[in-house]
């Protein structure tokens, strides 16, 4: 049997997609913070250092878009915004957190 009568290309698929996602410079930070609980985006921005108001703000649409986390607004007053994981986007977080010690123990980073 072939990879792909094994479902190969499924799952090259799957990973592909993943990582269109998580690879994505700040999504993983993103979802680090998130794992803590939620978080407004004025806490989320200084939690993810470096990162612009405009790119957290398109990072947390897509994260949204695909349904890894949540917006909920507060109508206030004041108006109160925070950005939840899904529990898709909780599955998430050991997984990186696995992702981050294999890279510390098998890749150099003084590249």
């Amino acid at each position: 049997m072939d990879a792909e009568q094994q479902g190969g290309h499924a799952c090259d698929a799957a990973v592909t997609l993943a990582f269109s996602i998580l690879g994505k410079r700040w999504n993983g930070m993103i979802i680090d913070a998130l794992g803590a609980g939620p978080l407004s985006f004025v806490v989320l921005r200084r939690a993810v250092a470096g990162i612009s108001d405009a790119v957290l703000s398109d990072r947390l649409s897509e994260l949204a878009e695909s349904h890894l986390l949540v917006r909920t607004v507060d109508p206030g007053p004041p108006v109160a915004v925070t950005y939840q994981l899904t529990p898709s986007g909780e599955r998430l977080v050991p997984l990186l957190d696995q992702l981050g010690l294999w890279a510390r123990e098998n890749l150099s980073l003084a590249r």
